[in-house]
């Protein structure tokens, strides 16, 4: 099977996607197969070069499951006090940076989800203010989307639009990690600057939309660029002067607190036009600002004391805490601003304290203007659909592979400490469920590499520890499993046994499991599957192009998926919590996950394997202990039920104020951590409407011995019960034993 020339296909598969959707508006109807066959015999004859270099069978499977998809209905709760609306189509004429964008985006996502995309972040703009508008105004929001499913593309677009507006200086906040921030940077080198940022060149390439519009009067300012020093420096402030007729300037930065001083000192002395002469505070007034807070609930959320005095008042002597205190001060430093959040997991951002003000940093960021709530398009796979909910049984849950205790605990123990050894059966190798995981990713990449997949990134994370110390010993063992197999396969050494063991796992576990996968969880178009013979061939070089990285906040593996974008990287990473928060596995086919994080928002963002795995969901697993899995169900109930609430108050013309949040308690788990929900109080909630039982008790001795205790007195308080047969009515012959206790005060 060639490898269709990207290029090519990419532009055929753009052209393609605009003629059906005018074909199937004209003709008021889904797009059918039929429909697709015509527009891309039409497509052959305008564009026949192109043509002779892709596989057309590999068009037409795309864009059926293009065809397929739909985007819900994102919901938003808003308070309009001190807002103007103000975006109507007039207002749009002439955008540059968002049209760009747009036809960028239109070879990558189904239009259903670009048109969505176009709704989502109107929706977001309109609820800021208009950066023309004149005196003070101060807009802050939340966006909450699901993990991995385009939070970064939907932000990119907004702050297109937000530019095109006339916002002047554009501040997004990514993540703690400088690689985390250097990633960020990369995605809006492509979709927002045109040009790829790289430090200290003469030439700056253009990249992504910069190929669509080459005009360089547009090109907007970077501040910061994509190495991984490449974020706001001294040095670059000092060569920065800021006029406000220019063109909209960017900054990525991360949430750190040295970083952001700096930041802070550069506004206050070279960007700020005015002082307040009440309180002598610098401020901008001539440049509207956009701060955009990418995974907002990290790092953001003030987790200080006493905001409240004991009247309830603000208490503006409080001192919040250093990265939300530093974001404050630079919002609170312009007269017009807007903050928006982007977060999958809400839970900590809902406890903000609505008046948790201070003279010198302005309100807290609480989402005072708007909570938004993206809909996930229907090829989303999210918690619900690999764990379910919390009543859900192994056989509903095809992606899952639960391991019992003693398949991984010998090696890895829950509690264990830095500098630990893991040892299976006494040896320094990895355990068989670990091992099994790893054969299990190297049929994922044979089977993706037979459909044409091969140059496609395709990755696995093993996540079991957070200490450096251990991840290291566990690269160490991973790599010789590796390698064992590829030294086996490609000379040919004592490979028999192997081979047909192999041969085995592989027809009677993993192809019967694509096919459960794709029965449950796959919508539109068709995956094919390949014999023992077709993967045995491929083997061999599938194993070659293995690399095993280490990637913690020491190792120097970083991910180079833009360097290997031709051939496409095939990697297993191993890591601690820099690989569980944001980063992006691109291509995550199996993950092998033990972890003993007790609160819901850390879990919700480990769940990396969340996302679009179109066209290989199939090859996809996921092992991880059975107490995982079930608090995971947990965890998809309630958010869940965030979900129901938040629409529940939509439709109640609810405030984000009165959106005073119920989260599902857990008798294990904690919503978020301790320190952001100091502002929870514990409250008394009414179950009228819902029919809630509980069904699963706690198998622990003192537990069961306290509920026994709990009943004996309550049965004893209750004194005597009256005889059951001294009632008004006992049917002729029938004797009725039991207890019946009459008039017990409530």
């Amino acid at each position: 099977m060639t490898i269709p020339n990207q290029k090519a296909f990419d532009s055929i598969l753009s052209m393609a996607q605009n003629m059906l959707r005018l074909a199937a508006e004209r003709a008021q109807s889904p797009v059918t197969p039929e429909m697709i066959e015509k527009e891309l015999t039409k497509l052959s004859i305008m564009m026949e070069d192109d043509f002779a270099l892709v596989d057309r069978d590999a068009l037409v499977d795309e864009l059926i499951r293009r065809s397929s998809r739909t985007v819900g209905e994102n919901a938003t709760l808003s308070n309009g006090e001190d807002h103007v609306a103000w975006l109507d189509a007039e207002r749009k004429k002439g955008w540059t940076y968002w049209q760009r964008y747009s036809e960028y985006m239109e070879a990558r996502i189904p239009w259903t989800a670009l048109d969505a995309l176009d709704v989502a972040t109107d929706e977001v703009l309109s609820q800021l203010e208009d950066p023309t508008r004149e005196g003070a105004w101060d807009r802050r929001g939340l966006v909450v989307g699901h993990v991995q499913s385009g939070k970064t593309g939907n932000y990119t677009g907004l702050i297109c639009k937000a530019a095109d507006a006339g916002y002047k200086i554009i501040i997004v906040l990514a993540g703690l990690h400088n690689n985390l921030r250097a990633q960020t940077q990369i995605r809006l080198d492509e979709g927002f600057l045109g040009f790829a940022t790289i430090a200290d060149a003469d030439e700056l390439p253009a990249v992504g939309v910069g190929l669509i519009d080459k005009d360089m009067s547009v090109r907007p300012n970077a501040a910061t660029n994509r190495s991984d020093k490449g974020d706001f420096n001294t040095a670059v402030a000092a060569k920065m002067n800021i006029s406000p007729e220019q063109r909209p300037w960017l900054f990525v930065v991360k949430k750190n607190k040295t970083v952001l001083e700096r930041l802070l000192h550069w506004i206050r002395n070279r960007v700020a036009n005015h002082v307040d002469p009440e309180t002598g505070r610098k401020l901008v007034t001539n440049l509207p600002l956009m701060v955009i807070d990418d995974e907002s609930d990290h790092g953001s959320v003030d987790t200080g004391e006493d905001v409240v005095d004991e009247f309830g008042n603000p208490d503006l002597e409080h001192e919040p805490k250093t990265i939300n205190r530093l974001i404050r001060s630079i919002l609170h430093h312009f007269s017009r601003k807007a903050y928006v959040g982007y977060t999958a997991t809400p839970f900590a951002n809902i406890f903000i304290h609505d008046r948790g003000e201070t003279q010198e940093h302005g309100p807290d960021l609480f989402p005072a203007a708007f909570i938004t709530s993206l809909a996930a398009p229907s090829n989303y796979v999210g918690p619900g659909r690999v764990f379910g909910s919390a009543s859900s049984t192994p056989e509903d849950l095809p992606l899952v592979r639960p391991l019992s205790d003693d398949e991984f605990q010998p090696w890895m123990p829950p509690r264990h400490k830095n500098g630990y050894r893991p040892r299976w059966q006494g040896d320094d190798r990895v355990p068989d469920s670990l091992a099994e995981a790893i054969r299990s990713f190297v049929y994922a990449c044979a089977v993706r590499k037979l459909r044409g997949q091969g140059s496609k990134h395709s990755s696995m994370l093993i996540h079991v520890t957070r200490f450096t110390s251990v991840q290291n010993a566990v690269v160490n063992q991973v790599a010789e499993y590796v390698r064992d197999l590829k030294g086996r396969y490609t000379r040919g050494i004592e490979l028999e046994n192997l081979e047909a063991s192999m041969r085995t796992e592989y027809q009677e576990t993993f192809l019967p499991g694509m096919q459960g996968i794709r029965s449950a969880l796959v919508e539109g178009g068709t995956l094919e599957d390949f014999s023992w013979a077709d993967i045995r061939a491929v083997l061999p070089d599938v194993l070659s192009d293995i690399r095993v990285r280490e990637i913690n906040g020491t190792a120097k593996d970083a991910l180079d998926y833009a360097e290997n974008d031709g051939t496409g990287l095939k990697v297993i990473a191993i890591g601690g919590d820099k690989l569980a928060r944001g980063l992006t596995l691109e291509g995550l086919c199996t993950s092998y996950f033990l972890r003993t994080a007790r609160m819901y928002d850390t879990l919700m963002q480990m769940g990396r394997w969340f996302g679009y795995r179109d066209g290989y969901l199939d090859v996809c697993r996921l092992y991880t202990s059975q107490e995982m899995v079930e608090w995971f169900g947990h965890i998809a109930d309630a958010a869940e039920e965030l979900r129901q609430e938040f629409d529940n108050m939509v439709a109640a013309g609810a405030t984000p104020k009165q959106f005073g949040l119920r989260v599902k308690s857990h008798s294990v788990l904690t919503v978020t951590s301790r320190a952001k929900m100091r502002n929870a109080r514990a409250m008394q909630l009414t179950y009228s409407g819902d029919l809630l039982q509980t069904i699963v008790f706690p198998n622990r001795k003192d537990d069961i011995t306290a509920n026994f205790k709990a009943t004996d007195r309550f049965i004893n308080a209750l004194g005597p019960s009256m005889d059951l047969n001294d009632q008004h009515f006992v049917p002729q012959g029938q004797k009725w034993n039991g207890h019946l206790w009459r008039d017990v005060p409530a």
